[in-house]
């Protein structure tokens, strides 16, 4: 039985802890120390980014997150996910980029589109 945890395992613990309000620890157990990210709403830097997803998670604390698909190919991983600020609306189809080093993230991309109340689209964004 293979024990070894995987970053594709690692990613997908990442974002449940930010969700779950673990933003603190999230970063202490999966973020390397040269740790960029290219989020343009914030600075590139971890703590920039662990202050906003902080902030976010103490005005949303029902924030929900499912998982749809993780893939990891070498040293990168994506996780396309559902997320809800709040469980009563329709939220948002997110895509997460890793890269790891050393099994921690040392980098990371985040695109999102705001899942419509309506679409002509019958299959869905997921």
């Amino acid at each position: 039985m293979n024990d070894q945890v995987t970053n594709k395992e690692r990613a997908v613990s990442f974002l449940k802890m930010i969700v779950s309000n673990q933003v603190t620890q999230a970063f202490n157990e999966h973020v390397g120390a040269s740790f960029i990210h290219h989020n343009p709403y914030f600075k590139g830097d971890a703590d920039s980014l662990m202050t906003a997803m902080e902030e976010n998670a103490a005005e949303n604390p029902d924030k929900v997150i499912e998982v749809k698909r993780a893939v990891e190919e070498g040293e990168t991983v994506v996780v396309h996910s559902h997320i809800k600020q709040n469980s009563g609306e329709p939220g948002a189809a997110v895509v997460h980029i890793f890269r790891f080093r050393d099994d921690k993230i040392v980098e990371l991309w985040d695109i999102g589109q705001q899942v419509p109340e309506e679409s002509l689209n019958e299959n869905g964004v997921f």
